[in-house]
């Protein structure tokens, strides 16, 4: 994988398999859903829908993003990291990931890891 400092910067080459080839137009078809469900949260809103029946739906909503959330990693981890294992850049990979893993579960990052031991 192209890598570089950031791993809001990573890039893939041209030669490297399209992430996520797999999944998406699944991937898309569940967003275009949430972007539906975010309209309709917004209309509760706008009608002044209950507070119980709102958050049922915000609920609904953040588990279709965790769905997605989990079906991109689910995607890298069988891919990106494979390929990584196998070109000698595992360590790095694996500490992108958990650090991801991490923000998405509101655990701060472990910026200054240098080995296994930390």
């Amino acid at each position: 994988m192209a890598t570089t400092t950031s791993s809001s910067k990573r890039r893939r080459a041209p030669s490297e398999p399209r992430p996520y080839g797999g999944s998406r137009d699944q991937v898309l078809r569940r967003l275009a859903r949430m972007e539906g469900q975010v309209r309709g949260v917004a209309r509760m809103i706008e009608r002044d829908e209950t507070c119980v029946d709102v958050l049922q739906q915000t609920a609904a909503l953040r588990a279709a993003i965790d769905s997605v959330s989990m079906l991109l990693m689910e995607d890298h981890v069988s891919e990106c990291v494979s390929s990584a294992v196998k070109s000698g850049e595992a360590d790095a990979l694996t500490d992108e990931v958990m650090d991801v893993v991490r923000r998405g579960m509101g655990r701060p990052s472990r910026a200054g890891r240098t080995g296994p031991e930390a």
